[in-house]
């Protein structure tokens, strides 16, 4: 059945159950990669989507989701706890959390679960964590640190501290644990009151989205002896695979987790409601490949283009709307060797300037632990070499533009040191005639610039990547 059903096609038919996510927006979850995938697996006619429902149609949402007997919905941000209101009953644990991310279709009722906690909980037992008498660091006092206060406190852990930018925040769900779950030993500390905690060995759980871009150089704790406290971390970031406070503690050689298992145990665990079916961790594995090849080993995007072609502006939109990171390679040149990319020119010539471009794109092609979007500078596609190592790095595309439409951009930009010369237009017209073939045959995909905003630039490479 499981080889069968991993090369089944997933024909759907009148008796195939549906199930969707409902958040917003949607456009970009991995929730059907890991349902279509077990459904396939385990051979179950199921069909799952997406739908992108903003909060003033959400009790719509539910209504018609029950009246067209939708089998059951995953739910996301910001729905979690509005979403409560408008079902039948919710479990126990869900109730207590506030919040609900699984809702199951029982026989014409929909129930609410939480499928977060067992995701977290599920991810640290295969990691050989136990909860019970441990004590806990908690991150972070927002959506995701409540379920996991809630999930620490509800499995024994010992003690609890609980790290906030805002310590209001972090009494608040202090209080709340100890009202709903007896007299939970939790304390509350703002986030660079780590000090006054006891010395000692502890699971530390990072629940805040510092780490993620564009804040992918940066730890919600900076200091590196607050690390020395963490026995295990886990960081419920998973893009980058590796955050900084990852980094910081495989420094220390201290063992730690990122949160996509938790992302694939939730689904799994919301797919088991569904269904009934216990599902084998080989299967789980197989899931959390699937989710690792789409994020870590998937394409990134390569944008190239004559200078001022608009590839550092589109760069940026199309990261943050795609929620990876960004790299500008001259940018990183001159973070990495702490100079301008004119002083360089100026300083020894453009043949070292591309030699250190490759230099710098091998190196960037060993970091594979998180898709991204790389804006290259305007001749770095003149090497053959670099040529090759971008086709290893993903989809590239070319965002082609006329010399008169880059003119118009840079005429008054005095930081391009090709273009140092009286008659900038016809040094465009002349460098672009020499390199509009090798952009051409260098990409992928080729986007017309001209007369276009950003956004209709950024959703046509969405469409085509």
């Amino acid at each position: 059945m499981e080889k069968a059903g991993r090369e089944k096609l997933g024909n759907i038919d009148a008796n195939t159950k549906l199930c969707a996510l409902i958040a917003h927006p949607s456009g970009h979850t991995l929730s059907p990669l890991i349902h279509n995938t077990l459904a396939k697996i385990t051979g179950e006619n199921i069909a799952y989507t997406a739908f992108d429902v903003e909060e003033k149609n959400l009790n719509d949402a539910i209504k018609g989701g029950k009246a067209l007997g939708i089998k059951g919905f995953n739910v996301s941000v910001p729905h979690k706890e509005e979403v409560i209101k408008y079902i039948d009953r919710v479990s126990d644990i869900a109730e207590k959390i506030g919040a609900v991310n699984t809702i199951v279709n029982e026989n014409g009722e929909y129930v609410g679960y939480n499928t977060d906690v067992t995701g977290i909980y599920r991810s640290l037992k295969k990691h050989g964590i136990s909860i019970k008498d441990k004590d806990v660091i908690i991150l972070g006092a927002g959506g995701v640190a409540r379920a996991v206060v809630f999930l620490m406190a509800q499995k024994g852990a010992r003690n609890i501290y609980i790290l906030n930018r805002s310590i209001e925040r972090a009494k608040s769900l202090c209080k709340e644990l100890k009202e709903k779950m007896g007299e939970a030993n939790v304390f509350s500390l703002k986030i660079d009151e780590y000090e006054k905690i006891p010395k000692g060995k502890y699971l530390c759980i990072q629940c805040t989205k510092v780490g993620m871009y564009p804040d992918n150089d940066s730890a919600v704790i900076e200091d590196d002896e607050f690390y020395n406290l963490v026995e295990f971390g886990f960081d419920v970031v998973y893009r980058p695979g590796t955050t900084k406070f990852m980094r910081k503690l495989i420094e220390k050689n201290i063992a730690c987790v990122n949160g996509l298992e938790m992302l694939m145990y939730q689904g799994v665990e919301a797919f088991e409601l569904w269904t009934g079916q216990k599902i084998p961790e080989k299967d789980c594995d197989f899931v959390l490949k699937k989710l690792q090849d789409e994020l870590y080993s998937q394409n990134n995007v390569v944008l190239i283009g004559f200078m001022g072609s608009g590839k550092t502006t589109v760069g940026k939109a199309l990261a943050e709307e795609l929620s990876i990171e960004y790299i500008d390679t001259d940018v990183h040149i001159e973070s990495v060797y702490e100079n301008k990319i004119s002083d360089i020119f100026d300083a020894f010539g453009e043949d070292y300037f591309r030699k250190i471009e490759t230099e710098q794109l091998l190196k960037l092609l060993e970091e594979r632990d998180s898709r991204k979007v790389i804006s290259c500078g305007g001749g770095m596609i003149l090497r053959k070499q670099n040529r090759q190592i971008l086709k290893k790095f993903g989809k590239t595309v070319y965002l082609r533009t006329t010399a008169k439409s880059i003119y118009e951009r840079i005429k008054d930009d005095t930081t391009r040191p090709l273009l140092m010369c009286s008659d900038k237009l016809s040094k465009i017209e002349e460098l672009l005639e020499k390199r509009k073939d090798i952009y051409e045959c260098a990409a992928d995909i080729i986007i017309d610039t001209d007369n276009k905003n950003i956004e209709e630039i950024v959703n046509e490479i969405i469409k085509s990547v």
